[in-house]
Parts: structure tokens; sequence; C-alpha cells
């Protein structure tokens, strides 16, 4: 399963991949004009005439003996999805444990675990105030899958301007925590990275 969201994601089938985005952006923009209730019914409805009208046309093909009457959605049909009691309780626990760790985080970050922490994420909720005014979360799950059918296939096209370019902001950001940790633990100059520096003078 996740090699197939691979292929998808990496446009190995062009065709697929170009349905499958064009079908969730369709579907999302739709969003804006039309309620949910109504996009996923109205979704369903063409889904079921088209799969009905192709099993009926397959159906009138081996009535008539120009086809082997095969079932046209069979690799559908036979895809296992289920999961054996093992993998049920594996994933299961996984789950727990990814949300107990994030509700952990939370708490951390919400009751000042760590000063800094918190300092983030209070910066980055505010930042956020500004990006809701300009737009809201349906424009940005848009925005999201466009990039997740774009940047994987940029980055590995431009792996290496890429990687320079984050490394250079890399740098900067840590440049900026560095100076902000400083300032938190009272300023001073930063410490003398040569082996044996020079110590302060005493007064």
């Amino acid at each position: 399963m996740a090699s197939k969201v691979m292929d998808l994601i990496y446009w190995k089938d062009t065709e697929r991949t170009g349905m499958v985005l064009t079908g969730l952006v369709v579907g999302l923009l739709s969003l804006f004009q039309l309620s949910i209730i109504t996009v996923v019914s109205t979704v369903s409805l063409a889904v079921m005439c088209f799969t009905i009208s192709v099993r009926i046309y397959y159906q009138v093909l081996y009535i008539l003996s120009w086809g082997d009457g095969e079932h046209p959605f069979k690799s559908y049909l036979d895809l296992d999805i289920s999961l054996s009691g093992e993998h049920a309780d594996h994933h299961m626990q996984k789950t727990m444990i990814m949300i107990l760790s994030a509700i952990d985080s939370l708490k951390n970050l919400f009751f000042v675990g760590n000063v800094f922490e918190s300092f983030k994420l209070l910066v980055l909720m505010y930042l956020v105030t500004y990006l809701g005014d300009l737009c809201n979360g349906l424009t940005l799950l848009i925005i999201s899958v466009i990039a997740v059918f774009s940047l994987p296939l940029f980055y590995r096209q431009r792996q290496e301007q890429v990687d320079g370019f984050i490394a250079k902001i890399q740098a900067k950001i840590n440049n900026v925590k560095d100076i902000l940790q400083r300032l938190a633990q009272g300023g001073g100059p930063p410490p003398d990275p040569t082996p044996g520096g020079a110590k302060p003078k005493s007064q």
C-alpha cells in the first residue's frame, strides 16, 4: 500500500496520478460552494453510475460472447485490506503511543515545561493568527495536497540545490536559536570554540 502511494506522489504512473490529483483538488474546491454532504453524495453518485455502467457493459459483452465475463473491477475487489488480530493490536498500540506522546508534548508546551520551547510555540501561534486572516483551513488543505504531489518530485530533481538552500536556512536558524538561548541564560559572549580558549580575566 505504501509503495502505491509513493508511486502516486512521484508520478510513476502519470495518468493515474493526474486523475487522483485532479479529483482531490476539484473535490476540495467544490467545498467552497457546496456543503461536504452534497459533495460526498454527488461524488458517490457519479462513481456508482460509472461502475454500474461499466459492470453492465462487460456483462452484455459476455452475453454476446464478445468478452470473457471477467469482472472489470476484480483487482479492486480482491484487494486485501483486512488486518489480523496481531496486526490490529500492533497498529492500535502504535496509535495509542503516538496519541499519548502528542498529549505529553502539548502538556509540556502549554504548561511551560521548557521556557524556550513554549516561547517558540507562542511565536508560532501568533504567526498562525495572521495566516488565519489570509486564508482558511480549506485553502491550506488544497495547498497541502498540491504540495504533496509536487514537492517530493521537485526535490528529487533539484536535490543538491534544495539541500544547499536548506543548509543555509538551518545555519541562520541555529544562529538565532543560539542568540535566544544565551539571552535566556543571562546573556554573555558566545563560548570560544577553540580548545583551551581564552578565559575571562579576573577583576
